[in-house]
Order: structure tokens, then C-alpha cells, then sequence
């Protein structure tokens, strides 16, 4: 019987392979272990043996074409067999089908596992709230759950904390917005749901929401009425302890009344509660309260953060076993992280210009700065600054690329790459441009902090029109970075290194730093990049050049 030999996939990233060549033609007789032909793929030419004996009766893709993987390559079979059904793809519609049958049976789990809110709408029960995956950033279409704080029974108010969601940038807290009890929960720690789809349901204690779910009862609904009584109990303790966080001020909110991750919030942000009036019930105090608050001046508290944030920025080490491999499950951070920057690597065509500062007068200026009360700023502070200014002045570079044309921002909001234990991610401040030195150093030492604990806003990591990458504190001379789309450049910053250097004819020793521009080609010419980058140095050679 014939043999169809399909296009093999030789590489995890190949979609077709090329026949570079032929070492048989139709009519000879092919042995097993034979190389039949030569396969080009995404990533080299190579050889391809035969699997069986018999005659090549046909051949699907001729030399020096394509043809996708899984298609017909060849058929091998016994001399003047007739191969006429097999001809046409038979052995790749059913690959095609076999996917069809896997996409389906795909659809119909997701839709048995997450239901669709517009569906259960008119069979809502009175007093029932359904919750659905909320859309945390503008680029998010699942959600997964890191953790919950409650299980069906548990007794939920508004302003608790939910859930933990972790999105495509980060792991943010889910606060409720109803009071009753946890009736349903459609996934399970560590999984996934769609955007929009539900999440969990929150209503009075008996309540039947089989209709809304219709996948029957909720989870724990066919446990007998004694346990039930008993599991519904004991969550109680125990999600106070969960939920619990270190308080701002023990003395001043023992007996105040506010959730835990608006509690959390205010410490962060160093906000003296007594000053709040809380907006929930009977005067709780909840997320949208401390989001609202507008702080009158800076705490001083913000060394103390700083600490704080920096002893947690090490991930947790690794443990190396000689001989064992181990694996670590991505996280939605990486994924993201990986799909955006391939798209952008792959898509922008970037080029790079690269210039040596000369930081003298940039480090004394820094000094007579930080002489001055309750003022502290770092080299980094001083350079997004300067980059703020020099993007006014070149606006082609504060720019996007769309395939019709080319959007010129108005405003300037440089976005700062942070390192977090999942991989990265860029917080962005708005209008730095219109930012003095504390304000930028404030913003940035809040943002990171909160970045590797995990408590960034998603509109906090949007909007950024131009990206800085600083890798100076770890000795990194001279680095290229990928573009952070929509951007059309990003800022790499290197070390500030002492070596000789040529000064009015004599050889002295000087303070220099290397920023590399990596520009998109598409949007930014190289004589526009190259006069940014000496409009940046003169901002950092000459720092007075800013306040003109």
C-alpha cells in the first residue's frame, strides 16, 4: 500500500520548508534510510531520509518550491499503483481536519469552562452579582487567577481583595465591589479565563445560579448541608488571616474601617489615613478612595521605600543539580514580554547610533543639587530629564509608525524599564517633559518600587511615546535595547567610567558615559536620531543649557 510522505517540520518555528533538492525522481526505487531529498527550513538545509521501501510514484513539491508542513511532499509505493486519491492532499485534509476536530473540542471546553456574560443575563437572580474577568490593560484578552482570597461559602464584603489576576504585564489585586457570598468561581487557581467572560458570582447565601453558570451547581453545591455549614465557617478565620497586611500606623487604624488593599495602597503611597474620608459603607475607606487622593507634598518616607523596593528587586535564586534540568512554567509577564519583542524586532528595522558624554560637569551639577534640603536625585533622574527636553526639540522621534502614517505625539511621556523577577516592564511618566528633578526622581523611585512588588496600575505601564533602558548601575558599558512599540526609539544607558581622556590638548582624567539610540528606520532617519543625540549631549555636558 502507497506511503504518503508529508512536508516534516524540522524546526518548532517552521510553518513550510523549502526542496532545495531531489536525490530521486519518480520511477526510481527508494530504500529505507535513503535521502530523498534536501529540506530548506526557516533555519538551515537538511537532509531528509525515507522512512520505506518501495517506488517514488510521486512528488508533491518540485525543486526550489514550498509547500506548508504537513502537505503532501511524496507518495511511495509499489511500481504502477494507482495513487489518485492520495494525490490531491488526502493525508493533509486530514491533518486539517484532525486540527479542526482539536480547535472545536478547544472552543467547546473554553466555552463549557467560561461562559459567555451576555448569555446568562436575562436568567440573573435578584440580589446576584456576576463578575466578569476584568480587562486590566489595553492589551490583555485572558486573565489568570494567581490566587483567591475567598471560596465559594466565604462571606464577601466590598473592598476586599478578591482575587490576585495576572495579566500580560503584571499581577494586580481584584477587589470586590458587592457585598454577599462567594456563590461561584469559574476557574481554579493557576488557571486561565477570557476577558469579559465570567469570573465569579457574589449573592445571598442559598442562592441557585445554576441557570446563570449553565454548567450546573456551582463548585461545592452537592456537599452535604453539614459540611457545607462547617467549610463556610472555618474560610472566615482564615481569609482574615490571608487578606490581612501590615498596617500603616497600628495605633492610629486598629479601629478604622478599611479594606486591605486600600490599606496597602496608603502605605505605599505614605498616606496619613486620619486625613481620608471613606466613600464605601458606613465610611469604609476603599481602592477608589486612595486613588483619588491627591498628595499635598513629598513624605519622608520616600528613602525608606526606596530600601524597601530595592531589597526586594533580586528574584529568588535558582537552584542548580548537576545533571538534572528542571523547567519554569512562563508567566503571562513573559509571554507577553517575548511575543511583543519579537514583534518588534521583526518588524521595525532598527538601527543603532552610539555617543560617549563627557559627565564632569553633569556630576558636579548633581552634587550642588543634592546639597540642597530634602532633594536627592541619581544621574538616571538627570538623564530622563535631558531626554525629555531633547525629544521637544526633536518631535519627529516622539513619534509612532501606523501603516498609513506617522503619529506625532503632543505630549512627552517617557517610559522607564524596570527590572521584576517575571522579566520587565516599562511604567511611564506623563509629561516628564514638564517634571523637575524631584518630581521625576519621586515618580520614578514610587513606580519602581511598586513595579517589583507587583502593585503597578495598568494605566500606569501605558502611553509611553519614548522608552529609557539604564543598565549603567549593574558596570554595562555599551548596550543595544529592542524598541518598545508603539515607540519609534528607545534610550540604553550605560556606566559612568574614569578613564583618560583628551582635554585642551593635555591628557586628564575624566568622567565619560555611552548612550545608544536605537531608532526605527521607518519613522526616525539616522541625520534625525544623530541630532537628537547631540542635542541630549549637550544637555548633559552642559546642564545649565536646560533652564534656558
Amino acid at each position: 500500500m502507497a506511503e504518503v510522505i508529508t512536508m516534516p517540520r524540522l524546526s518548532d518555528t517552521m510553518t513550510d520548508g523549502k526542496v532545495a533538492k531531489w536525490h530521486f525522481k519518480v520511477g526510481d526505487t527508494v530504500k529505507e534510510g535513503d535521502i530523498l531529498a534536501e529540506i530548506e527550513t526557516d533555519k538551515a538545509v537538511q537532509d531528509f531520509e525515507s522512512e520505506v521501501n518501495g517506488t517514488l510514484l510521486y512528488i508533491g513539491t518540485e525543486e526550489g518550491d514550498s509547500s506548508p508542513v504537513d502537505s503532501v511532499l511524496a507518495i511511495i509505493g509499489e511500481k504502477g499503483e494507482d495513487i489518485s486519491t492520495l494525490k490531491g492532499g488526502k493525508a493533509a485534509e486530514v491533518v486539517s481536519e484532525k486540527k479542526e476536530e482539536e480547535k472545536t473540542d478547544e472552543e467547546h471546553k473554553t466555552e463549557d469552562k467560561s461562559t459567555s456574560i451576555e448569555k446568562t443575563n436575562a436568567e440573573i437572580p435578584a440580589g446576584v452579582e456576576v463578575i466578569s474577568m476584568p480587562r486590566l490593560s489595553d492589551t490583555m484578552t485572558e486573565g489568570k487567577v494567581a490566587k483567591w482570597h475567598f471560596k465559594v461559602g466565604d462571606k464577601v464584603k466590598e473592598g476586599d481583595i478578591l482575587a490576585e489576576i495576572e495579566t500580560d504585564k503584571a499581577i494586580q489585586d481584584f477587589e470586590s465591589e458587592f457585598n454577599g457570598t462567594l456563590l461561584f468561581t469559574s476557574v481554579d487557581e493557576g488557571e486561565a479565563s477570557p476577558v469579559d467572560t465570567i469570573l465569579a458570582i457574589i449573592g445571598p447565601e442559598g442562592t441557585d445560579v445554576s441557570g446563570i453558570t449553565s454548567g450546573g451547581a456551582p463548585k461545592e453545591a452537592s456537599k452535604p448541608a453539614a459540611e457545607k455549614e462547617k467549610s463556610a465557617e472555618a474560610p472566615k478565620e482564615s481569609t482574615s488571616e490571608k487578606t490581612e497586611t501590615p498596617s500603616v500606623d497600628n495605633a492610629s487604624t486598629e479601629r478604622l474601617a478599611i479594606s486591605p488593599l486600600a490599606k496597602k495602597m496608603a502605605e505605599d503611597k505614605g498616606i496619613d489615613l486620619k486625613t481620608l474620608k471613606g466613600s464605601g459603607e458606613n465610611g469604609r475607606i476603599v481602592k477608589k478612595d486612595i486613588e483619588n487622593y491627591e498628595p499635598k507634598a513629598a513624605s519622608t518616607s520616600a528613602d525608606k521605600k526606596e530600601a524597601v523596593a530595592t531589597a526586594s528587586t533580586s528574584p529568588a535564586p535558582m537552584n542548580f543539580v548537576q545533571g538534572e534540568d528542571s523547567e519554569t512554567p512562563n508567566s503571562q509577564v513573559r509571554n507577553i514580554i517575548a511575543k511583543r519583542l519579537s514583534e518588534s524586532k521583526f518588524t521595525a528595522p532598527h538601527y543603532y547610533l552610539i555617543v560617549e558624554i563627557n559627565m564632569d560637569k553633569a556630576i558636579e551639577a548633581r552634587k550642588e543639587i543634592n546639597s540642597l534640603p530634602d532633594t536627592k536625585i541619581s544621574f538616571n533622574d538627570m538623564i530622563i530629564k535631558a531626554t525629555a527636553m531633547a525629544l521637544r526639540k526633536h518631535p519627529q522621534v516622539n513619534s509612532t509608525w501606523k501603516e498609513d502614517k506617522i503619529i506625532h505625539h503632543g505630549n512627552i511621556n517617557v517610559g522607564v524599564a524596570v527590572a521584576i523577577p517575571d522579566g520587565l516592564v516599562v511604567p511611564v511618566l506623563k509629561n516628564a517633559d514638564q517634571m523637575n528633578y524631584n518630581q521625576i526622581s519621586a515618580a520614578v523611585k514610587d513606580m519602581a518600587g511598586r513595579a517589583k512588588s507587583k502593585g503597578l496600575k495598568a494605566n500606569e505601564m501605558e502611553g509611553s511615546t519614548f522608552s529609557v533602558s539604564n543598565l549603567g548601575m549593574f558596570g554595562i558599558e555599551t548596550f543595544t535595547s529592542i524598541i518598545n512599540q508603539p515607540n519609534s526609539a528607545i534610550l540604553s544607558v550605560g556606566a559612568i567610567v574614569e578613564k583618560p581622556i583628551v582635554k585642551d590638548g593635555q591628557i586628564v582624567v575624566g568622567n565619560t558615559m555611552k548612550l545608544s539610540l536605537a531608532c526605527d528606520h521607518r519613522v526616525v532617519d539616522g541625520a534625525t536620531g544623530a541630532e537628537f543625540l547631540q542635542t541630549l549631549r549637550t544637555y548633559l555636558e552642559q546642564p545649565l543649557t536646560l533652564l534656558l
